[in-house]
């Protein structure tokens, strides 16, 4: 049974016709484009959208000289001139007796599936910002039916993308688990707004898990803590490319973000000091590791000679 359902994945299915993958990508092809000025002459219910649009990123290149890909409303919605074919010319009519453009001849840009609307992006984004959307099509957030439309809001003003203020909210739409750690008594300052997502994670794809940014996860961290990157005569063992093994980013009840209280966070990995007690009967010294190996991140001296590596005060 298992065999035949393996043989099943093999076999072709049947995909859509190219045609009705212009139709997703561009809409009516039936349609001539006749630009925003002409649609938006027509109907004046778009007047405020197309305000922003003009004053936003976008706005900016539909001037020919900046030799950015040309982009107004066609370029996302499809070619207009059916959505203005009925609409009546009349100046003598204001607003609210003229008609609304025939919206249902556009691009259904809202019903389409996340992947195929960020396709009318990358239409001109996948050569426009291809630095920060080289991984995009294998990131967690395309793998998880994540689009575009879902951060970038184009008819929001003229930002069109949120800004660091209101970024933690919107990523807490899809990760409760992290606005409750931030909550929590030790954490980053997103909620003093100091910080934001992106300053640790590439939205877009990265080479890291968490779309962290950077090689490794000490190196997003050193980006802020520099002092903790080294190099170090005396590394504190195999712990220093992970950052993780001993904090929690995103919030802790531990002083410094600990994911323990020490000397429990220690003694995951190391056995502790002991002592010899009044009976000659070793008694396990128990005390902050910090209070004597305050430089944990790595050291440039050592234990006494003889005495093994270790990273003392300094």
């Amino acid at each position: 049974m298992l065999a035949v359902a393996c043989a099943a994945i093999k076999d072709s299915k049947p995909i859509m016709p190219i045609r009705q993958y212009e139709l997703m990508l561009v809409g009516r092809v039936d349609a001539e484009y006749v630009g925003t000025d002409n649609c938006v002459a027509k109907c004046h219910r778009h007047d405020k959208i197309a305000d922003d649009f003009k004053h936003s990123v976008h706005g900016e290149q539909i001037k020919p000289e900046t030799g950015l890909p040309l982009v107004n409303c066609e370029s996302c919605h499809g070619a207009g001139s059916l959505a203005i074919a009925n609409l009546e010319d009349d100046p003598e009519l204001n607003d609210a007796q003229k008609k609304k453009c025939d919206t249902t001849t556009f691009l259904d840009i809202m019903n389409l599936p996340p992947q195929a609307q960020s396709l009318i992006c990358l239409k001109c984004h996948s050569a426009a910002s291809t630095p920060s959307l080289t991984h995009w099509n294998a990131s967690a957030h395309a793998m998880n039916d994540v689009g575009c439309f879902d951060c970038h809001k184009l008819h929001q003003g003229p930002q069109q993308k949120v800004s660091r203020d209101e970024m933690s909210a919107l990523c807490y739409g899809c990760h409760p688990d992290v606005k409750a750690e931030n909550q929590l008594f030790s954490h980053h300052p997103l909620r003093e707004k100091k910080m934001a997502c992106v300053d640790c994670h590439e939205p877009h794809g990265s080479l890291q898990e968490k779309l962290l940014k950077g090689m490794t996860p000490k190196e997003t961290c050193t980006r802020c803590h520099m002092e903790k990157q080294g190099p170090f005569v005396y590394e504190h063992g195999d712990v220093m490319e992970n950052c993780a093994n001993c904090h929690t980013p995103h919030g802790s009840v531990v002083n410094n973000l600990l994911s323990a209280a020490m000397p429990f966070l220690c003694f995951q990995c190391h056995g502790g000091h002991t002592l010899d007690n009044t009976a000659g009967a070793k008694q396990l010294f128990v005390n902050r590791c910090t209070d004597c190996h305050s430089q944990v991140h790595g050291s440039d001296i050592s234990f006494p000679a003889g005495a093994g590596n270790g990273t003392l005060r300094q």
